[in-house]
């Protein structure tokens, strides 16, 4: 069962907006956290010049937006992927992040994803560019984005056979509609406890290393008594007083690495479209069901509505057999990801020219100083003179040697190849978003089929039971 998280990254108190992106990313390609570099993915940018190509998408949208930059303007957006230990292999996770930040960017975003193997759980850290790829607009961070993070996260897990989990926060005495409603500001504790989690997040390496990261958010440690107070609170909190994961030796064990950090709790939002349906709550196995009759009267409510639905769509999509659906569900996923292949393909081919074409253009700009350089007998003085010039040939030829080039093409063949591809991936993308939906819809319908069908053969079970008596 995977976490999600998101939160926005800004330039830190005292760094420049290059420095903070430079330290982001440094911190999740950390290469003894990703087996020195094996467990990083990336998409519309190159993993070793990452932080540049941030950076200059951002001074472009600027540029081409007319926006002046801010000091508080949002440069990164940092996601977080954390799967339950011993359910999935790191190269499985890299391969379920890159997919997670492909759908919430929708490929407009370029991003790197790092998955961390030196915890219990493997988790994936995602950072995307707040500006888009065309540099015209940038990423906000709306109403809901965490919800919708966790929805596209339990999905991936449903088509990857992994756990989910119901996350739903109910308060006792009210009912469902007052319980929507609800806004209330988080308390000093659960303020505290976040704060926690983001200085833990940037891995301290001991419990002094945590107290300074903590006062930079502000807070005030009071040594003696143990006690944190926040920015702008009165009373002071003690570490021993907070949730469980979050008191003092709590802390420390999260800083070593034996104890994972607590599961974040979302709440859940009504849908907006009627016709979309949902995966049925398991009122069963359900703990809250058990221990509340409210809760209880409402999930079965909620499931038969969308079992409703789910009937609705399988007769709109005449899937009236179980091996019907099995089949459709595959077909679904074995489109989709064959669609994801080919964009991949031509995105990676597109990265490709974009970097043959960089090569010749130097190789062509250099050549007669590389001439030259060889005329003189590879003078010392000469090189001195040209060492830039004489170095990026040298970088290009090898460029070319590694790639077995028997003949250059020129850079007119690259750029029509180029436009050609931009042409294809366009395409794709256009029938992405319907595809993706489609195979989710199928995959979740077929889950609601299954819980039904095990719900039915369950009940025999316990009237045989009774008659059997």
């Amino acid at each position: 069962m995977a976490t999600t998280y998101i939160a926005p990254i800004r330039a830190e108190k005292g760094k420049t907006a290059m420095q903070t992106i430079i330290d982001s990313l440094g911190y999740i390609m950390n290469p003894q956290k990703t087996r020195q570099g094996e467990l990083i993915s990336t998409y519309g940018c190159d993993q070793r010049t990452a932080s540049t190509e941030f950076i200059f998408a951002k001074q472009e949208y600027h540029l081409s937006t007319g926006r002046e930059p801010r000091k508080r303007d949002v440069l990164l957006y940092h996601m977080r992927q954390s799967f339950a230990p011993g359910e999935i292999t790191p190269e499985e996770a890299v391969k379920i992040g890159h997919e997670l930040a492909m759908r919430f960017t929708k490929g407009k975003h370029s991003f790197v994803v790092a998955t961390h193997e030196d915890k219990s759980h493997i988790h994936c850290h995602i950072m995307f560019n707040a500006p888009n790829i065309d540099c015209d607009r940038k990423f906000v961070n709306f109403w809901g984005s965490s919800r919708a993070l966790r929805r596209t996260s339990d999905i991936l897990c449903l088509e990857n056979g992994l756990s989910i989990i119901e996350n739903l926060k109910l308060s006792k005495g009210k009912n469902y509609g007052k319980w929507l409603g609800d806004k209330k500001e988080p308390s000093a504790r659960e303020q505290l406890e976040q704060i926690i989690d983001k200085v833990l997040e940037q891995n301290p390496a001991s419990f002094d290393d945590f107290i300074k990261l903590l006062e930079a958010e502000k807070c005030e440690f009071k040594r003696d008594r143990r006690s944190v107070r926040l920015a702008g609170k009165k009373g002071f909190l003690r570490l021993n007083r907070l949730s469980d994961g979050y008191t003092e030796n709590a802390i420390k064990e999260r800083i070593a690495g034996k104890r994972p950090a607590p599961p974040k709790k979302e709440s859940v939002t009504v849908s907006q479209s009627q016709r979309n349906f949902s995966l049925l709550i398991d009122v069963q196995n359900s703990i809250k069901a058990q221990n509340s009759p409210g809760y209880e009267r409402w999930a079965k409510v909620f499931s038969l509505k969308q079992a409703a639905k789910t009937l609705m769509f399988l007769q709109d999509n005449k899937l009236d057999d179980l091996d019907k659906l099995t089949e459709a569900s595959q077909k679904a996923k074995d489109d989709f990801n064959q669609l994801q292949t080919s964009i991949r393909n031509a995105d990676s081919r597109l990265k490709e020219t974009a970097v043959m074409q960089k090569h010749i253009g130097v190789y062509v700009k250099t050549k007669d100083i590389y001439a030259e350089y060889k005329r003189r007998k590879f003078s010392r003085k000469f090189l001195a003179e040209n060492e830039k010039a004489i170095t990026d040939h040298k970088t290009a030829k090898a460029y070319f040697n590694e790639q077995k080039l028997g003949k250059l093409p020129t850079i007119k063949m690259l750029k029509q190849e180029y436009a050609s591809l931009v042409a294809e991936k366009k395409k794709l993308y256009s029938g992405y978003s319907a595809a993706r939906s489609h195979m989710q819809e199928i995959l979740m319908a077929q889950q609601n089929v299954k819980m039904l069908l095990d719900y039915q053969t369950a009940e025999p079970t316990k009237e045989n039971a009774r008659d059997e008596r």
